[in-house]
């Protein structure tokens, strides 16, 4: 039997998925910005959006905020509309994008929402101890992490965005325009 090695790595050419996730609360231009470098580098890319589920969300010892309530404002249907209206603004073609729910906090899960370990590439940015407590539980079940723009500092956060929107203030600049739009229709009600 044959060695099983990561699709298309080895021999220069672009691995078949890439993958991104997060849990866009909201998705802003950092995640945009994210997820080109990341499709840049793969020829499908899956979009993983975590806490899609807040029954299943737990406690991270290196994340205090990530699981409370405030800092999941949107549902999960909310926050893939979101993507999907920016992938269609881009004009992205939808064939080469999917969408998942991915829970970082159950590895056991992963074999039901994604290609085979050595299918894909996770790409990650390691602004805190939270993102490398996830590259490494991606690596430990078998996935190949690569890390975008080592060493930058995080621009803002969605903290900073819904800090923003609660005030009042410019939140608008730091969002794509078809996420503005989808927020306006979460705030009239219609999502």
């Amino acid at each position: 039997m044959k060695p099983v090695r990561l699709l298309g790595v080895k021999n220069g050419m672009q691995p078949l998925y890439g993958m991104i996730h997060g849990r866009f609360q909201p998705f802003h231009i950092g995640h945009l910005d994210y997820m080109k470098k990341a499709m840049a580098r793969c020829q499908r890319l899956i979009v993983g959006i975590t806490n899609p589920d807040p029954f299943e969300v737990e406690e991270e010892a290196d994340s205090s905020h990530r699981h409370l309530k405030d800092a999941n404002p949107y549902t999960f249907f909310q926050r893939l509309s979101m993507v999907k209206a920016l992938l269609i603004e881009e004009n992205v073609d939808l064939r080469t994008v999917t969408l998942i729910p991915f829970s970082v906090h159950h590895p056991e899960k992963w074999p039901y929402y994604l290609p085979p370990a050595h299918s894909v590439v996770h790409y990650m940015r390691i602004f805190s101890d939270w993102e490398q407590t996830k590259a490494d539980r991606l690596r430990a079940n078998g996935f190949t992490v690569e890390i975008l723009d080592e060493g930058v500092p995080k621009s803002f956060s969605g903290i900073d965005v819904r800090g923003e929107m609660e005030r009042g203030n410019g939140w608008k600049r730091l969002v794509p325009p078809a996420v503005v739009q989808v927020i306006e229709e979460i705030n009239q009600g219609k999502l």
